[in-house]
């Protein structure tokens, strides 16, 4: 009988850290942004390989929560948490990976993308 290797869980890979220290650094503060609106800039992805909900941060509070631009099952600007980021799987149990080739946009930039992927003007 040939060998079985057993299939790694997502938590058993070396998964990259969601919130390097080299990107904690870069996020300006909470309401930094503000005078941006919607052309502040985007500096991190975070995304779910199996749900398709994706969250650009683009201001920190320094310790849990994101204000950026959320894509699930609206496109919406508002906040969100780097513990539920931490703590949420999708329906096959994967969790939240930071995308480590995201190429930094404007919120605007992305609300726009997302919606004409949704057939959406």
């Amino acid at each position: 009988m040939a060998d079985v290797v057993p299939v790694q869980s997502a938590e058993q890979r070396q998964l990259p850290e969601l919130l390097p220290d080299t990107i904690r650094e870069q996020l300006p503060k909470l309401y930094a942004n503000e005078k941006l609106g919607l052309d502040a800039p985007a500096l991190v992805k975070f995304f779910s390989a199996d749900s398709g909900w994706t969250w650009y941060a683009s201001e920190y509070d320094g310790e849990d929560v994101f204000f950026g631009l959320v894509v699930g099952y609206e496109i919406e600007i508002g906040y969100f948490s780097l513990a539920e980021l931490r703590e949420v799987r999708g329906p096959m149990g994967l969790p939240i990976e930071r995308d480590r080739f995201y190429e930094p946009k404007t919120l605007r930039e992305l609300q726009e993308e997302h919606l004409k992927q949704r057939g959406a003007s």
